[in-house]
Formats: structure tokens, C-alpha cells, sequence
């Protein structure tokens, strides 16, 4: 071996090494900048020409890792959904007792969308598209089945413990615990001048959640027969005041 072949070899090795490291870079380069403009431009506003300029990347590569402007749409909503799902494992949530896992559950997605609110945006977005591109994407719908399945084991061991109702169904648990964490968010500036109060300020958000604590975690330990008599009585109620014909 010649030492200019010596010489030339561990440059090509280290050449062919970095493109690995150089292609996951640029492709999460790609992705910053594209969650970026969908979150504030919406999938028709935003410009692939100005996801690659934020992105400091070639537009060849941009078409040739994520296909189109739909493809790397899909490819940001699996990226957002990847990291709250990751977010919500770290918590271990299955190490802790039943109504601390619960809370702990409630409290985190409280504080990820508070946090998070370029990615309401994004939600809004795909929602006004009537989830037709989240539908495409098989990733999305398989990172949800580990967080059914442990709110299932939390409701398990929670009616095993006697603190749970039994009758409660995860999804229905899930989307209740969303919408007190989201919904005050998604509309906080229709809110604040409807009730001329700062719905971002933080004493206000402080008390918004421990009451999304308080009302989720009272109803999941009531008696289900209780809350059947409350409801029986309140219709029973109702009726009774209407005005009779």
C-alpha cells in the first residue's frame, strides 16, 4: 500500500461515515422548519421553498426524503405525536400508585399543551382537514395503543384497589383529560375577551388546573350508583320545572 493510498482511504471511510450523521441531520433540520411554517401558516399557507431556506437545505433533498408538501406534512404530524407519546412513557406511569398515576397523567398533558402551543396550531390545522392526512399514517395509530393500553392497567388497578369506578371507558377518560388541557388554550383569546379576563395569566392557570384535577379525579372515584342517582334525580328535577302545556 502506497502511504498517498494510506492517506486517501480513511478520507473516503470518513466521507461515507458522515453522510449517515449528515442525512439524519438535515432531515430534522427539514422537519424544525417544517413544523414551523405548517404551525403558523397551515398546511395551505406554508411554502416548501421556505421550509428549505429555513431549513438551510437543498430542495432536491427535501423531495427526495419526504416525496412532497403532503409527505412532509404527514412526516411533521408523526414527529409531533412521536415526541408527546415519548413524553408520556417517560412518566412510567405503571410504577406509581393508581390515582398518582392518573393525576400524574392529567398534570402532564395539562402542562405539555400550555407549553406547546405551536402544536394546538398544527392540530387545528389537521383538524380542519378532517384528519384525512392523519388517517394516511399507520406510525400515528400504532404510537397510540401503548398509551390505551396504560390507561387501561391504571383503571385496572385502580378498581382492584375499591378507588375507581368501574364503568369507565380510557378513550372517553383520554379525551375528557385533553379537553381540559386544550381547549382553554386553542380559544384562550376568544375566552379572555368574552369574560374580559387573561386566560394566560398564571395565577388563572394555576387554579384551571386544579380544577381539571378536581373534576376528573372526582368523577373517577365516584360510586357509580351514586352518580346514576344524581343523574336520575336531576332530570327528575328538570322536569318538574318545566312549565306544564
Amino acid at each position: 500500500m502506497t502511504e498517498t493510498t494510506a492517506q486517501s482511504n480513511p478520507s473516503r471511510s470518513t466521507t461515507r461515515g458522515r453522510r449517515p450523521r449528515d442525512s439524519a441531520l438535515t432531515k430534522e433540520a427539514i422537519l424544525r422548519a417544517a413544523t414551523f411554517e405548517f404551525c403558523h401558516n397551515g398546511l395551505g399557507g406554508a411554502r416548501v421553498e421556505a421550509i428549505a431556506q429555513r431549513a438551510k437545505a437543498n430542495m432536491r433533498l427535501l423531495y427526495a426524503y419526504f416525496g412532497d408538501k403532503n409527505g412532509l406534512y404527514i412526516a411533521v404530524l408523526e414527529d409531533v405525536y412521536t415526541e408527546i407519546r415519548a413524553a408520556e412513557q417517560r412518566l412510567k406511569l405503571d410504577d406509581l400508585e393508581p390515582i398518582a398515576a392518573m393525576s400524574e397523567l392529567i398534570d402532564f398533558t395539562f402542562t405539555f399543551f400550555g407549553q406547546h402551543q405551536n402544536y394546538i396550531a398544527l392540530i387545528n390545522t389537521e383538524n380542519l382537514q378532517r384528519g384525512r392526512n392523519m388517517r394516511k399514517s399507520r406510525k400515528i395509530a400504532d404510537l397510540t395503543l401503548p398509551l390505551v393500553a396504560s390507561i387501561e392497567s391504571i383503571l385496572r388497578r385502580g378498581v382492584a384497589a375499591g378507588l375507581f369506578r368501574s364503568d369507565v371507558d380510557p378513550i372517553q377518560l383520554y379525551v375528557s383529560i385533553t379537553a381540559m388541557s386544550y381547549f382553554h388554550v386553542s380559544n384562550r383569546y376568544t375566552l379572555s375577551a368574552m369574560f374580559d379576563k387573561d386566560l394566560g395569566d398564571s395565577d388563572w392557570l394555576a387554579r384551571r388546573r386544579e380544577h381539571a384535577q378536581d373534576m376528573i379525579l372526582t368523577w373517577l372515584t365516584a360510586a357509580a350508583g351514586e352518580r346514576k342517582h344524581k343523574s336520575a334525580g336531576s332530570k327528575a328535577t328538570a322536569r318538574l320545572g318545566k312549565p306544564s302545556r
